[in-house]
C-alpha cells in the first residue's frame, strides 16, 4: 500500500423503522463522538451486506426483531484512522421492527439509542450523508405529500 492509497472497509447497517399510530418512527444511535446516526459495522469473512447489516443492528441496538425490507443506498467517504487514509463503503438497508426497548452497545462506544420522527432524525443526524440516506430511507416509508 503506498502512502497516497486508502485502505479500503466495507460496513453494512441498517435504517430501522418503527411504525407508530401518529408516525413512522426511525432508530437513531449515538457514538462516542457524540454523533447521531445508524446502526453499521464491518462484514465478517463471507458474510453478505444484508446479513451483516441484520447482525450490526441487532448487537448495537439490543433488538432482536428485525425484519430487512430491502436495500436503501450505499455510501462511502474517506477519513484518517491512526494517521491512514480509509475508504469507506456502507451499504444502507431499511428494516423494520415492533420492538420498543434498545440496549445501546456500549463496548463499541454506542452511548445512547433514540426513537425519532424522520424530520427529527434529520436534525439529529451529524453527517450529510447519513441524512441522505435518510431521506431516501423516508421516500420508501412515507406516503407522497405526507408530514412525517
Amino acid at each position: 500500500m503506498t502512502p497516497r492509497t486508502a485502505r479500503e472497509e466495507v460496513s453494512a447497517g441498517g435504517v430501522v423503522v418503527r411504525i407508530d399510530a401518529d408516525a413512522p418512527r426511525v432508530l437513531l444511535i449515538r457514538d462516542s463522538y457524540r454523533n447521531w446516526g445508524f446502526p453499521k459495522g464491518h462484514l465478517e469473512d463471507g458474510e453478505c451486506a444484508g446479513d451483516a447489516a441484520l447482525r450490526e443492528v441487532g448487537e448495537e441496538t439490543g433488538l432482536g426483531c428485525v425484519t430487512l425490507r430491502g436495500e436503501i443506498a450505499t455510501i462511502d467517504w474517506h477519513f484518517r484512522f491512526r494517521g491512514k487514509l480509509v475508504h469507506k463503503t456502507c451499504h444502507f438497508f431499511l428494516m423494520e421492527t415492533v420492538d420498543l426497548s434498545t440496549c445501546p452497545q456500549r463496548e463499541e462506544g454506542i452511548t445512547a439509542c433514540r426513537w425519532a420522527t424522520f424530520d427529527e432524525a434529520e436534525q439529529l443526524i451529524a453527517y450529510e450523508n447519513a441524512r441522505e440516506v435518510l431521506r431516501r430511507a423516508a421516500a420508501l416509508v412515507l406516503p407522497a405529500n405526507s408530514a412525517s
